[in-house]
């Protein structure tokens, strides 16, 4: 399951979103998005989970979760449209 975060703190790195995210399962990826120019975070990143139990017990328990300071955004990544 793809998974969307989001509302982070400018400071979080892929490390530290992947190490809270193996706490609910097995991660297969994490892309933090950042500004093309600036290098600097855009404050939301997508996680790939294997396993659809895990991811959602990650959802239920990280959505509206304090990191550095802000509550996270969690939930299910939508596909996005292509036109």
């Amino acid at each position: 399951m793809n998974i969307y975060i989001g509302n982070l703190h400018y400071g979080v790195r892929e490390n530290d979103l992947k190490e809270i995210m193996e706490e609910y399962g097995v991660v297969n990826s994490t892309k933090l998005i950042t500004d093309r120019e600036t290098g600097r975070s855009k404050g939301f990143a997508f996680v790939e989970m294997e396993n659809e139990n895990e991811a959602g017990n990650a959802i239920n328990a990280l959505n509206g979760a304090e990191l550095e300071g802000r509550a996270m955004v969690v939930k299910e990544s939508t596909p996005r449209a292509r036109y």
